[in-house]
């Protein structure tokens, strides 16, 4: 299994997983020509996609899910309660999940979605499994539950969100409402949150720590690595931090 972001942050997120014959798109929250554009940047054709799967119904999570379902007749992998927000306009195809629901397959690949705490209708995030490879995606999450921290034990890679540092937000131009909501425990995990979950997770058979979702407005990637490699300096050669405006290289899992 291999993963590859095509790009994360407040203006858009998307993430390609591919085990076997099976691709998977998790979100799609660029336009769908934009989208076309970082995939082919991958040599990915958007009609090889099995599948969308969402998150949440936030548009830098969902604003070409539609769209590309619809030109390419994906089907769609979604929560009742996201789809329920209507934001993807009609679909081809739809599986409506629970966020609390069993592991299911698409192809080569099984999903196992999670619930998390998020300003959000019913917001799930995924482990994605192939054969002993497991790849854990944690974004969009304003807290660490129990339940959290157990799927994501064992994982061989992670992409995990490290949204603010909670000064720079606290200093930065956002108005007290959103500074209240990004920071607050349905809002986005700040960096001494994201690597206190490090902490507590096994990290002998983790290959890849991807870095995701982090502010450009209220975080800097140096803060971020600085407060990774304080912590859990081990995790050096293994650590990688996406980037808003470019598709990363792909991560063997």
């Amino acid at each position: 299994m291999r993963f590859a972001s095509l790009g994360s942050g407040s203006r858009g997120n998307a993430t390609l997983i591919e085990s076997g014959t099976t691709r998977l798109l998790l979100d799609c929250g660029f336009a769908a020509r934009e989208t076309e554009r970082r995939l082919d940047l991958l040599g990915v054709a958007p009609q090889s996609l099995a599948a969308i799967l969402v998150t949440h119904e936030h548009q830098d999570h969902i604003k070409g899910v539609g769209p590309l379902a619809r030109r390419y007749r994906l089907p769609v992998w979604i929560t009742h309660g996201t789809y329920r927000q209507n934001r993807c306009g009609e679909l081809p195809a739809v599986q409506l999940i629970h966020s609390h629901q069993a592991p299911f397959r698409i192809g080569d690949i099984t999903v196992q979605p999670y619930p998390v705490p998020h300003d959000a209708r019913e917001p799930a995030q995924y482990i994605f499994s192939s054969e002993e490879s497991r790849l854990g995606v944690l974004t969009d999450s304003g807290s660490i539950t129990p339940h959290i921290q157990q799927v994501l034990s064992g994982c061989h890679a992670l992409l995990l969100e490290f949204n603010h540092d909670r000064r720079m937000l606290a200093d930065g131009p956002y108005p007290p409402a959103l500074q209240r909501r990004v920071g607050g425990r349905l809002g986005h995990l700040n960096n001494e949150q994201a690597v206190a979950l490090l902490a507590e997770l096994e990290h002998a058979g983790l290959r890849h720590l991807v870095v995701a979702h982090v502010s450009e407005q209220n975080n800097h990637p140096e803060r971020v690595r600085d407060v990774i490699l304080t912590r859990l300096p081990q995790l050096a050669p293994r650590l990688t931090l996406t980037c808003q405006s470019r598709v990363s290289p792909w991560f063997e899992v």
